[in-house]
């Protein structure tokens, strides 16, 4: 094992730092370092391209007991010790897999008019805004992601992403979009139909005195009722 950790490391130190902290002679190194591979080292090999294989088709969602399972129907002879030190030797370690959609909890409220009705096309930026938010999943679980895109130049211009499905995400998404965007004198804001908690508005929302409510989002004073008068 020291020899191995001083192969590993010879380009980080010089090996004779590294044989001396490790109280190994340089000489019994070289001779370790062009010894033939054993026959056992050249098994484990072989059985790491296996494994390597096995998890990279179950998209990285096996642990060390399936990927036994599948070299075992191969018809390779090893044991489950034995892989599991593989797999944690070349950093194979299994991710969780979905445990199914997230769900959406959160009470809807009424549906207001639609007044974008549509209309996907603006004459200027800042005339219209749309907005929503999906789910990704990573290897850490689901991860929320909302944005606010202007119909006019078709680009992103607020996003924010969260571990959890709340109100916050939304808000912080549009704060972003007023903080980039300057202070547009009114704009139509057009969302789903949250059910998130604290965000039960219209899904239209006609933006005005933006310039006032930019200063009060950056100083995270403002309350969301006041900020969203309803189109009509």
């Amino acid at each position: 094992m020291r020899f191995a950790f001083i192969a590993r490391h010879r380009t980080v130190w010089p090996v004779a730092w590294l044989c001396a902290a490790l109280d190994v002679s340089r000489s019994g190194f070289h001779a370790w370092l062009n010894r033939s591979p054993s026959a056992r080292s050249r098994h484990d090999e072989v059985l790491v391209a296996q494994i390597d294989r096995s998890f990279k088709s179950s998209d990285r969602t096996y642990g060390a007991r399936r990927v036994w399972h599948d070299l075992l129907a191969e018809g390779l002879s090893c044991g489950l010790h034995r892989i599991e030190r593989l797999m944690r030797e070349n950093g194979l370690r299994a991710r969780p897999r979905r445990r199914g959609l997230p769900k959406d909890t959160g009470e809807r409220a009424a549906v207001s008019d639609n007044l974008l009705d549509r209309a996907f096309e603006a004459s200027a930026p800042n005339q219209k805004w749309i907005a929503d938010f999906t789910y990704i999943w990573t290897a850490e679980g689901w991860l929320y992601v909302a944005a606010v895109v202007d119909l006019f130049s078709r680009r992103v211009v607020g996003w924010a992403m969260k571990a959890e499905m709340t109100a916050q995400l939304v808000t912080d998404a549009l704060i972003m979009a007023i903080w980039r965007r300057g202070k547009p004198d009114s704009l139509l804001h057009h969302s789903d139909q949250g059910s998130q908690g604290g965000f039960k508005r219209s899904s239209q929302h006609r933006l005005c005195s933006l310039a006032t409510a930019t200063r009060q989002a950056l100083l995270r004073v403002f309350s969301i009722p006041e900020f969203f008068s309803v189109g009509h």
